[in-house]
Parts: C-alpha cells; sequence; structure tokens
C-alpha cells in the first residue's frame, strides 16, 4: 500500500501506539508525528497490579474475563478532556492519548483492557482448588483504533481515502496481532451510539485479540464443519451464493463485494458485507488484494450512508444509527479453512425514538423474536440507496 506510512512508537506507561498516515508531508516521510509522550504515567500495570483474568463457565464452556481495573476507565467526559482528540497546539499537555497536535489514522493499546498479557499474572489453574472452576490469565490485547481527529465526525463523513487508511489499519494490525503467541481470534468492530454504551463520543473502533474462540465463532465454526461434511462447500461462501442466487435482500453488489440482510436476520436492522471472490480462501483482513481493499473503501461508505437514511429526520436529513459493525475472521489456526470473512452490522434501533430491548426469552434463554423481516429490511436499504451519497465521495480531496 504505496499511500500509507506507519510510524510507531511507545506512550509513558509503555502502550504501544502507530500512526497511519495518508496525507502529506508524513506521508512521503518529509515529517514525522510527534512520538515522545511527556505525561507522568506509571507503567501500565505498576506497582504487582495483575492483569485480567478469564474463568470458564463450566455449563457452556464460555470463557468471561474479569479486569476489575475497568470500573476506572473513562466515562463521557467533556469536551475538553477528549482523550481520543488530538493535543491542542501550543497547550500544556493533558491527559490524552495522541501525542501530536494532529493524526490521519491512529492505533495505540487501549488505557483499560479487557484483555492483556502482563508479567507475574498467575498461568492456568483452578478457582479455590475446584476443578471445575477453570482459571486462566486473559492474556489476550486490546486497541483502540481512531478513525478521524474531527470529534465531530462519524466514520460514514470520511473520505474514501480515508476509509482506504482504516482497512489498511485493520488488515496490518490484524496480521501483526496474529503473531502474538496464544492469540486465537482477532475481531475489529466499532461501537455507535450512547445507545450501544459508547462512552467516547469520537469516531473510533477497537480491535481485540482473543486467547480464545468467542462463542459465536465457536458456533459458527461447528455448523461449517458439520455443512462441509455434509456438501464439502464453505459455509459462508454457500450462504453468501445463496442470497446472491435469490436477490432478495441483496441491497448492494460492487466489483468485489456484496451486501445482503441475512435471511435469518434477528435484529432490527442486520447487514452483512462478504467478498465475492469464492476461488480462493479469504479468512482475515490481511487476505484480502488491495483491488477488494480499493472497492470496499467505497463500498463500506455507502452502506454506512443507507443506515443513517434508514430513520432520517422529519426533513430528510440522515440520522445516526446506533450499531455494531464488527468484521467476523477465522481462527489464527484452529478452523481456519472453514471460516470466511465477513462484516456483521447490526443496530438496536427498531424506530424512530424506540429501541429494541432483549427481553426474558433472549436474554435468558438466546431465543431471538424478530420484530421485523429481513425482506422488509432490505426493501428499506435499497429504497435509501440514491437518497443519500457519503461525505467524501461528493469531495474526494477532503481527507477528513
Amino acid at each position: 500500500m504505496t499511500h500509507v506510512r506507519i510510524t510507531a512508537t511507545h506512550l509513558a506507561d509503555g502502550r504501544e501506539l502507530f500512526y497511519f498516515d495518508d496525507s502529506e508531508p508524513y506521508v512521503s516521510g518529509a515529517a514525522t508525528r510527534r512520538l515522545d509522550d511527556p505525561r507522568p504515567l506509571p507503567p501500565q500495570f505498576a506497582d504487582g497490579a495483575q492483569g485480567p483474568q478469564m474463568r470458564r463457565d463450566p455449563l457452556t464452556g464460555d470463557w468471561i474475563p474479569m479486569a476489575t481495573h475497568r470500573m476506572n476507565r473513562t466515562f463521557l467526559p467533556p469536551a475538553d478532556a477528549n482523550p481520543l482528540a488530538p493535543a491542542r497546539p501550543g497547550a500544556a499537555y493533558s491527559d490524552g492519548e495522541i501525542p501530536d497536535t494532529d493524526y490521519d489514522v491512529v492505533v495505540f493499546e487501549n488505557r483499560f483492557p479487557s484483555l492483556a498479557r502482563v508479567e507475574g499474572t498467575p498461568g492456568p489453574g483452578d478457582l479455590e482448588g475446584e476443578p471445575l472452576w477453570e482459571v486462566r490469565p486473559a492474556d489476550g490485547r486490546c486497541e483502540v483504533i481512531c478513525f478521524s481527529p474531527d470529534s465531530t465526525r462519524s466514520l460514514r463523513e470520511v473520505s474514501p481515502l480515508r476509509m482506504r487508511t482504516i482497512i489498511e489499519a485493520w488488515a496490518q494490525r490484524t496480521e501483526a496481532l496474529s503473531q502474538i503467541e496464544g492469540v486465537q481470534q482477532i475481531f475489529p468492530f466499532e461501537n455507535r451510539g450512547e445507545e450501544i454504551g459508547v462512552t467516547l463520543h469520537h469516531p473510533h473502533g477497537q480491535i481485540y485479540a482473543y486467547p480464545y474462540l468467542t462463542p459465536r465463532t465457536s458456533i459458527m465454526l461447528d455448523r461449517a464443519r458439520e455443512h462441509r461434511a455434509a456438501t464439502g462447500g464453505n459455509l459462508l461462501a454457500d450462504v453468501m451464493t445463496a442470497e446472491l442466487r435469490s436477490g432478495r435482500r441483496v441491497i448492494a453488489q460492487s466489483e468485489h463485494w456484496v451486501a445482503y440482510v441475512p435471511a435469518a436476520g434477528r435484529w432490527p436492522v442486520e447487514i452483512h458485507v462478504a467478498p465475492l471472490d469464492t476461488s480462493r480462501p479469504i479468512p482475515d483482513l490481511a487476505a484480502l488484494t488491495d483491488a477488494e481493499k480499493d472497492d470496499l473503501a467505497g463500498f463500506y461508505l455507502e452502506i454506512l450512508g443507507r443506515c443513517d437514511m434508514f430513520f432520517p429526520d422529519d426533513d430528510g436529513s440522515p440520522t445516526r444509527l446506533p450499531y455494531i459493525a464488527g468484521w467476523h475472521q477465522a481462527p489464527v489456526g484452529e478452523g481456519r479453512d472453514d471460516l470466511r470473512l465477513h462484516l456483521q452490522l447490526f443496530s438496536i434501533r427498531r424506530a424512530p425514538g424506540k429501541l429494541k430491548y432483549l427481553a426474558g426469552s433472549e436474554s435468558g434463554m438466546a431465543a431471538w423474536i424478530s420484530d421485523t423481516t429481513p425482506e422488509k429490511v432490505a426493501d428499506r436499504l435499497r429504497e435509501v440507496a440514491t437518497a443519500y451519497v457519503p461525505a467524501g465521495l461528493e469531495n474526494p480531496g477532503d481527507h477528513r
């Protein structure tokens, strides 16, 4: 990727930070972002503090990380104390995470991680001597990715060039985190909207490197293996192909990508995005070609634009749909050939001013009930296709 320059440094407490630059004079190397962090921060886990641990639920087999240090994480700070904003020019250095007064895209280790490898944390064992209760260090890694230095913007408002840089950052971090010993799965995702639980109003996402397979991935892996044994096919590729044959729920298609509402979608708004090429394995973002990444930049912005037109204001202007968007990637090791890269974007908003709350059947038994049909959702997402042009497509020179 020639238009992105990656510069690595360390924050005052030892955490890694990476600038992903696509603008001059930084992309050419004529200038470098600020690399020093003058904050008087102690090491992240100082004074013998232990890292997060996880316990296995003997009833389901799920691992539950327990990170007590997160109780003190930043919560809805005022605008002048936004830790994801660039440092203010000429101001005394505040407790922000990015040393420079500007950036394009930046990735850094989370200050309050759910998963972290910390020296001195006890190894695998049993809780209270009971073999039923397995305990292990939650020794993965959590990173934050900031999509823009402007806290008033959202991801759908960046330019295609900036979106391409974000995709490159997702792919590069996926590849790098996959090399960490013990990491089994990489999950880049974005939470948007206070209704979802976002506590920092700045366009950003996260990248989790899990030291275990998550429950959803484990279930998909089991289903994919059953499907391969029965048909010889790849389950995710075959689902995408079936959606293309039907066409009923397909909402957009480009040279390399397709977006559709899944036939058994459970959320009020749910979209899956998948690469079209089934001639080769595409386990994760790092496996994409440059052409696929280039195409995805504009394609993804178009999908986000439609989401914000799903429930427009009375005057027809877009509203920010609260959503979770996550890239499901194949495991780093076991099951890598059985699963395939795809994005799942979903929202809990079921109508203007109304949210879908998980009722007893859903929260207690994971037995979903949909308030709509995937066909109606797809119809609406096609209806708004020509009603909105994502910011940046109108003015490609605006990199922000």
